[in-house]
């Protein structure tokens, strides 16, 4: 019997054509929390993933808009609990790794915790995608804070306040940038459990497009850098336009001062025009720089209006 003052723990399951793995991931998660609810969101499969989750005793529940995004944004919209597990319906993760990491969000009292993929098969891992990995997820590093190791990982456990104070505004793979950005720009308490990365069973396909969804993943970074980040982002504009202006403008005005006289007229306006740009955007950082920063405030409000689970409740 479930003890009422332990948290409500809720397995998250998007899927789309996973019907070769799906029952298979829901056995292996009520074995591994068996107090948790399992939650599988068809997202309009087109085989029997629906039907063998269901089978297999997971709550399934249904997404028509297409996407991984769009699934998880209903899930955390729809569903109540403290504790929320995120697993891809592929296989691929463990579920023996999903106790060790409630317990180190219960103990330590974290807001995300991501299973980082440790995996020596190649199938499992591809060269390409293990640096497409690395590569993305050092420009997030690179401007938001080096705290997350394997940016790009399905696998991760979050509190309910995270839940409850993200946007959710990506469609699709993209949403796992969008949910590491969330939590390094409200200084979220992070933590990491390395897990055993698998490869998929015979019979069952990803859905990841190497170079399509590592654009639109490369296309969300730079979003939320212009968003989050807009001082740095127009600034680094305003110096390109700047150096273009100056590169354009320096030999016009070295030969005004040899000879009085300005024989390129359209270049000495396209540098002008150049150095005004430069202005502009250095403007438009510093005006938009604010209103982040007020965005910043009332989302860390909204997260802090949220308990948090007491500590050592596993």
């Amino acid at each position: 019997m479930r003890d009422p003052e332990a948290p409500r723990l809720a397995v998250l399951i998007p899927c789309y054509n996973e019907a070769a793995t799906i029952a298979g991931v829901v056995e292996g998660f009520r074995a591994a929390l068996p107090d948790a609810t399992i939650y599988v969101y068809d997202n309009n499969s087109r085989d029997e993933t629906a039907a063998r989750a269901a089978a297999a005793g997971a709550v399934v529940r249904h997404e028509t808009l297409q996407g991984k995004g769009y699934v998880v944004r209903r899930m955390f919209a729809d569903l109540e609990a403290d504790i929320y597990v995120l697993v891809d319906g592929d296989g691929t993760y463990d579920p023996a790794a999903a106790a060790p990491m409630v317990s180190r969000m219960l103990t330590e009292g974290l807001d995300m915790v991501t299973g980082t993929r440790v995996s020596d098969l190649a199938e499992a891992y591809r060269p390409g995608h293990r640096f497409g990995n690395r590569l993305l997820t050092g420009m997030v590093q690179a401007v938001f804070g080096n705290r997350v190791s394997d940016m790009l990982s399905g696998y991760r456990v979050f509190s309910r306040r995270f839940v409850k104070s993200f946007p959710a505004l990506a469609v699709g793979f993209e949403i796992e940038t969008e949910l590491t950005v969330h939590a390094l720009e409200l200084r979220m308490a992070l933590g990491e459990v390395p897990t055993a990365y698998g490869a998929r069973p015979e019979g069952s396909v990803s859905k990841l497009n190497t170079y399509r969804d590592g654009f639109r993943i490369l296309r969300t970074i730079l979003m939320l850098v212009k968003e989050e980040r807009p001082l740095q982002f127009f600034s680094l504009c305003a110096g390109l336009f700047l150096l273009a202006g100056l590169a354009l403008g320096l030999p016009v005005v070295v030969t005004f001062f040899q000879t009085g006289l300005v024989p390129r007229l359209p270049t000495a306006v396209l540098a002008a025009a150049f150095v005004l740009l430069a202005f502009l955007a250095f403007a438009l950082a510093l005006l938009l720089d604010s209103v982040a920063h007020g965005r910043r405030e009332m989302k860390r409000l909204m997260y802090l209006g949220i308990p948090p689970v007491p500590r050592g409740s596993a």
